[in-house]
């Protein structure tokens, strides 16, 4: 388990978290809850808004036909039940919907009615999680026989959901959907939180929009779910719908915006990309007339919004589905996220589910369905990044091993003019903190052309591996070794100088002389010659290199197979003092 959890990470646990809380949402309602339909379970009359719930009696109820002209009035619905079934103690659940008052009746059958009332800006006792308004029969001596909806300001009967089943029945299925919505909600904060943190580290515009759109249904799930009632009791009501409403639109949005801007622009259609966005920034648009609307045919604009959003979703695969042709990776990704919330639409279209699933209905599978898109969305972006991570170390590991090689003599193994110069800055400026004297040794084989040429380059290559060999031996903390180019190597040691510096050289020059090459070159002998240069304090390389070149000279002159040094004591501004070892 990791720190964000194994399900964000794994591809098999996001599959199985995501089936376990479809499953656990479309739950059926159980049977002892009977759906209410508007147009086939009531009765219906419209009357002023001025007239009392007491006049219940007087009214003249139509069983024929939808309500019509009750937008600004009071719309009355009422359905009979048998008195002689066996009830207990009724509830009515109703999904809360656009009204400004709502008064419920249960009407017995000794001639009473009791009523109970909620109004926009305060539900009470009577809210529960999910969108639901929940009353209670009274504990009354006989059974109900009628129960009235008095509906004021209602926005549209279409969005009416009303059930009736016991007491006991909706207390089960309000904890069952306050559980569901809970942890549904629970899951998008988590998954907003790391897709923003994401955006940030990494600086990609598709994972801020994937946080905007978590984001949105966040809110959009915690304000239809009713949660902000504990804290924010007047917002009960009209204004929690409408908020609702403009949050549906700018999710649409947002998550159009996230899926077309994952893919790179040369990969994906960009008239398809254009269409999208400009679909899904109409849905958002649309969200703010559609959320104010408080009379008009309310249902149609409904509808002409959700074709609207079908043909968002359906551009959109079209788009991501030619991206994942051209060899996209997000586009797969997105593909495989946004397959469930098509699917929720497209099953919303066919089957009414709104009776069902606790009650939640549409909502709380589209709340499902967006977990979905969060928890894949982020697995996805997770191994998208560690893919990544990995490419981009691979690919330092390799840029390091290319700086190291160009750092280094192919043929020896030896560090290089560049390597040399990187590896003795350090010693340098160590010698001059600590004033400490320095010296450049530069090892010149004596005749090595003759070599090349009596025994070839293949010979001469061996001699020099041999060579180098013996002279990586001195390097260490205090000296550093390198393959100067041809047949010249170099040392650079700091903290040493006068008869130290000169056994130092001489063992370097005995030590080349020593090699065995008898099975190379057979019995000639293979010298070098050394040039010194000993400054103190210690200078930078240009001058120590100009120095001991001038030694090397010295040397050879000299008549090679020995060492000559050049001692700078106050700097190599001054005149040197020149030894010349002489092969004893």
């Amino acid at each position: 388990m990791t720190a964000g959890g194994s399900l964000l990470v794994t591809p098999g646990g996001r599959l199985w978290l995501g089936l376990l809380f479809l499953l656990a949402a479309v739950l059926p309602a159980p049977a002892t809850a009977r759906a209410l339909d508007v147009d086939r379970d009531f009765c219906h009359a419209v009357s002023a808004t001025s007239l009392s719930d007491a006049a219940l009696p007087r009214l003249h109820f139509s069983c024929a036909g939808p309500p019509h002209d009750y937008q600004r009035r009071s719309l009355w619905l009422r359905t009979t039940l048998d008195p002689k079934a066996p009830q207990g103690r009724l509830a009515l659940m109703l999904h809360n919907s656009r009204f400004d008052r709502l008064a419920v009746g249960f009407s017995h059958t000794d001639g009473t009615t009791h009523w109970q009332r909620v109004h926009a800006g305060d539900f009470g006792p009577h809210w529960r999680a999910g969108g639901q308004i929940v009353f209670e029969a009274s504990d009354h001596h006989s059974p109900v026989v009628a129960v009235t909806l008095r509906l004021d300001g209602l926005a549209g009967h279409r969005f009416l959901r009303a059930r009736l089943l016991s007491v006991e029945e909706a207390g089960k299925q309000a904890a069952g959907m306050a559980a569901a919505t809970g942890a549904a909600l629970m899951l998008l904060l988590v998954s907003g939180i790391y897709s923003l943190s994401l955006a940030i580290a990494v600086r990609r515009q598709y994972l801020a929009w994937q946080a905007a759109w978590s984001g949105t249904m966040l809110l959009w799930g915690a304000l239809w779910s009713q949660a902000h009632l504990m804290f924010v009791p007047g917002l009960a009501g009209v204004v929690t719908a409408q908020i609702c409403t403009f949050l549906a639109c700018l999710a649409v949005a947002t998550a159009t915006a996230s899926a077309v801007t994952a893919v790179d622009r040369a990969r994906g259609a960009r008239g398809l990309g254009v269409a999208a966005l400009l679909l899904g920034s109409g849905v958002g648009v649309a969200g703010i007339p559609l959320a104010l609307m408080r009379s008009g045919d309310l249902g149609l604009f409904a509808d002409l919004l959700g074709a609207a959003i079908l043909a968002d979703l359906l551009v959109v695969a079209l788009y991501l589905g030619l991206a994942w042709r051209r060899g996209s990776v997000e586009a797969r990704d997105f593909l495989g996220a946004w397959g469930m919330p098509m699917a929720v639409l497209a099953l919303v279209q066919v089957i009414d589910v709104d009776a069902g699933l606790w009650g939640g209905g549409s909502q709380l599978l589209m709340l499902v369905a967006a977990t979905w898109q969060a928890l894949w969305l982020a697995a996805a972006a997770t191994r998208r990044l560690a893919q990544l991570r990995v490419e981009r170390d691979h690919a330092r590991d390799g840029e390091a091993r290319a700086q190291a090689l160009a750092r280094r003599d192919p043929l020896t193994g030896l560090p290089n003019r560049r390597g040399f110069i990187d590896s003795i800055t350090p010693l340098l400026d160590r010698a001059r903190a600590d004033n400490l004297p320095a010296a450049l040794l530069l090892v010149d084989i004596d005749r090595f052309k003759s070599v090349n040429d009596i025994y070839g380059h293949e010979a001469g290559d061996a001699v020099l591996c041999t060579i180098g060999q013996r002279i990586e031996r001195w390097e260490g903390p205090m000296c550093t070794v390198a393959r100067m180019g041809g047949e010249e190597f170099g040392l650079l040691t700091i903290g040493m100088d006068g008869i130290i510096l000169s056994r130092f050289a001489e063992s370097v020059r005995r030590g080349i002389a020593a090699c065995d090459q008898s099975a190379i070159v057979g019995d000639r002998a293979i010298t070098a010659s050394v040039g010194v240069a000993e400054v103190h304090p210690a200078c930078d390389f240009k001058q120590l290199y100009r120095i001991a070149d001038e030694a090397l000279y010295d040397a050879k002159r000299g008549g090679r197979n020995r060492v000559a040094i050049q001692r700078h004591r106050d700097g190599p501004s001054n005149a040197p003092d020149r030894e010349i070892a002489l092969l004893k």
